[in-house]
């Protein structure tokens, strides 16, 4: 089954605004909005590729951002498009992250790809994502680059849920070395720092920040939903903290690479 329709059935069925409005979610959202506008400076034009339903480029345009967005699954456009209030200035286009030939190089000051890189399995196809992402970007612009980790999903999923033994079985795990591999009917693929670290490498860029977007949220989903406001401000607060030391950030579910084009 093509890449594009397996997606196309995982998100018909998922509710990835819910997922970004639950406690652990909002980690997560609140994370990578705290970065996306500690950089943000007026007149600024954005695009966000991948853009699932939206929250992210919803949220940037209702601040008065002149947003473009590429979405490649159909069901998601439907409701980003429903999403859209009065006086944004936004456009959404279905589109391929490996293929931004409708956009012009050098066009946008904030490139966001929050999506993407869990759905490329090739080295090839995660390079050639990350080489549009920059060359639609100004010289001195930003890119925000989200990736899935691997020792995130080895615990949560393979000994919390009890599928350890299941993924060995399935040569999706290494039980040495514990290195993940993914398949495009695996949905989303796996990353280690390093293995981020050596994509960036290809190109002209230099690294701004890496942090853990959700840190250690998604393992704690119950203890999160019963927290009352104040600790759970109060875990927001630790996690702002924490979120960029390199020993904590393996076991995030998701990261955040942000990088200048030089």
């Amino acid at each position: 089954m093509e890449t594009q329709n397996i997606l196309s059935q995982f998100y018909e069925n998922y509710d990835e605004d819910n997922r970004l409005s639950s406690r652990y979610g909002m980690v997560e959202y609140l994370t990578t909005m705290r970065y996306i506008e500690k950089y943000l400076r007026p007149g600024m034009r954005i695009l966000e590729i991948g853009a699932a339903t939206g929250r992210y480029s919803h949220a940037l345009a209702r601040q008065g951002y002149r947003v473009d967005a590429v979405e490649l699954v159909e069901h998601n456009i439907e409701i980003f498009k429903h999403n859209t209030q009065p006086g944004e200035d936004i456009t959404v286009t279905q589109g391929n992250a490996k293929d931004l030939s409708a956009f012009a190089d050098d066009t946008y000051d904030m490139t966001l790809i929050l999506g993407p890189m869990y759905h490329l399995f090739t080295e090839e196809d995660k390079l050639q994502a990350l080489s549009e992402a920059i060359r639609v970007t100004r010289k001195g612009g930003l890119v925000f680059a989200a990736y899935c980790m691997g020792d995130a999903s080895i615990v949560l999923y393979g000994f919390r849920q009890g599928q350890i033994h299941n993924i060995i079985d399935k040569c999706m795990l290494d039980p040495v070395t514990f290195e993940t591999f993914s398949q495009p009917w695996d949905l989303f693929e796996l990353h280690r720092k390093e293995d981020i670290d050596e994509l960036r490498s290809h190109f002209d860029v230099t690294q701004l920040h890496f942090l853990a977007t959700d840190g250690y949220a998604n393992h704690m989903r119950q203890t999160l939903a019963e927290m009352d406001e104040a600790t759970f401000q109060l875990f927001l607060l630790y996690h702002f903290a924490t979120c960029e030391r390199l020993d904590l950030v393996g076991y995030s579910n998701h990261t955040l690479d942000i990088f200048r084009k030089d």
